[in-house]
């Protein structure tokens, strides 16, 4: 079997990459180590997530507004297991796609882990530990990464949980206890907040997802204690201890005044590693750098043959970010001359509200040093918000002092996660903040905020605040 281009991994780095080296005219194979195809994001992350995020969503709006909009029901119940279900259902309902996919482009699966012999040689090794070996003239790296544990205390997968534990519950806990306050810890400790669990949140350092703008992180620390969520920032974690049907955690502020709490369950949500396991990079002479594998520009390693994209090389751990990477590798070595804009990929919390960014950060600006203006909007002074109950949130755009261009789009609020393609757009095509306030968005849309704040930063003029 030999191949003009073969793909590690399949999530959605891997299946991009492999559907657009078919379509370029590539004899394309795709190795998988797991049944189903898809990896992390389809899987165990962001499908599974949203899916779980969607239901608790519907939960508390029958429970707690419902009545407000004239809706009369008896109180609600939370069905776990059919809530699991549907996860698991949507779930099928991608990675069954993907397989399609494959067979539309005529992509080769193979299902094994996957390791290079030499530079053109994969050994393919299944599950039964059968090996069959496959030649190719390229290899994409796409293998991801996976949950990091905190070293004094591993995951057991029954109360110290990961991501992907949490997404397969049986029952809605009485306590969870949330290690890191990023995107992950926020998006599943807001879905067992709603559905009634008492929550608490450890976070080491001082704000919330502190990747993004410091503004978000002040907000979402709101709106998520209407939920009930408890958070202890600036909190190190001493010690997790898993005493049976308990798990008590021990951690103490930069005082060191200590804190002991007790929960059924501890989500350890500190980040993620790359994930390089098995691949037999010694084999070819790659060496990794802070666990990642190094690459030039063109996300190619030091042999001409072999890339890598995704989760595995520098830059955000973000599935968008690893589609992006391996169209542009696939169009590459087809001769064409893609590029990928690092600072303009989007970054979302999916939480409700949501949090979405584009750009630099506040912070980000201050520390270069650079000049810039900022306008903002609230969304309880936007009609579409107060129609619909969302009135959490608020547009905060950052442009140039003197030009005036939009350097950052920060949102926080209903349907961010969709409104940050327009921020994304903007900054593209190197708008102005003038250049969208002057253009006609519908009225009453989310969208509005947008505008209004382009208005607060240009020439501090919002027409409805």
């Amino acid at each position: 079997m030999q191949y003009n281009v073969t793909v590690i991994g399949s999530g959605p780095g891997g299946y991009v990459a492999a559907i657009r080296c078919a379509q370029l005219g590539f004899k394309t194979a795709i190795i998988e180590k797991y049944e189903t195809l898809g990896g992390t994001c389809l899987n165990v992350g962001c499908i599974p997530s949203k899916a779980l995020l969607d239901s608790s969503e519907h939960f508390l709006n029958a429970r707690d507004h419902f009545k407000e909009h004239g809706i009369d029901i008896p109180a609600p119940k939370v069905n776990i297991k059919q809530m699991i279900a549907r996860k698991s259902d949507v779930v099928k309902q991608n990675v069954d796609g993907i397989a399609y996919l494959m067979k539309k482009n005529k992509i080769e699966v193979h299902t094994g882990v996957g390791s290079f012999v030499d530079k053109n040689t994969i050994k393919i090794t299944s599950a039964d530990g059968k090996e069959s070996t496959i030649t190719t003239e390229k290899v994409i790296i796409a293998t991801g990464s996976k949950p990091t544990p905190l070293p004094f205390a591993p995951f057991d997968k029954k109360r110290i949980i990961s991501s992907t534990e949490a997404l397969e519950l049986k029952e809605v806990p009485k306590h969870m206890i949330v290690i890191g306050g990023g995107v992950i810890g926020m998006e599943l400790g807001s879905v067992y907040a709603r559905l009634g669990a008492k929550v608490t949140v450890v976070e080491f350092l001082d704000s919330l997802i502190p990747t993004m703008d410091g503004t978000m992180g002040k907000e979402l620390l709101k709106v998520t204690k209407k939920l009930g969520m408890q958070f202890y920032l600036g909190h190190k974690v001493i010690s997790v201890e898993n005493k049976g049907k308990e798990v008590v955690l021990k951690a103490e502020d930069k005082s060191g005044k200590a804190i002991e709490l007790k929960g059924d369950y501890c989500l350890v949500s500190i980040g993620r590693r790359p994930y390089t396991d098995g691949l037999g990079l010694d084999k070819i002479g790659i060496e990794l750098d802070k666990g990642k594998i190094p690459v030039d520009d063109h996300l190619k390693t030091k042999l001409d043959n072999v890339y890598a994209i995704g989760d595995v090389v520098r830059g955000a751990m973000l599935a968008h970010k690893a589609e992006e990477e391996g169209v542009m590798v696939a169009e590459q070595m087809a001769g064409q001359k893609p590029h990928i804009n690092y600072l303009l990929i989007p970054g979302v919390v999916y939480t409700w509200p949501e949090v979405a960014s584009v750009g630099y950060t506040e912070e980000q600006l201050k520390e270069m040093g650079k000049a810039y203006k900022t306008g903002s909007f609230p969304y309880k002074a936007l009609g579409r918000a107060r129609a619909s109950m969302d009135t959490d949130g608020l547009v905060k755009i950052l442009a140039d002092k003197q030009t005036d261009e939009i350097l950052g789009v920060h949102i926080i609020g209903a349907r961010a996660a969709d409104m940050i393609a327009a921020g994304v757009t903007a900054m593209e095509f190197r708008a102005s903040a003038e250049d969208v306030s002057r253009m006609s968005h519908a009225h009453p849309t989310y969208m509005e905020a947008v505008k209004e704040a382009c208005l607060a930063a240009t020439a501090n003029r919002p027409i409805h605040m």
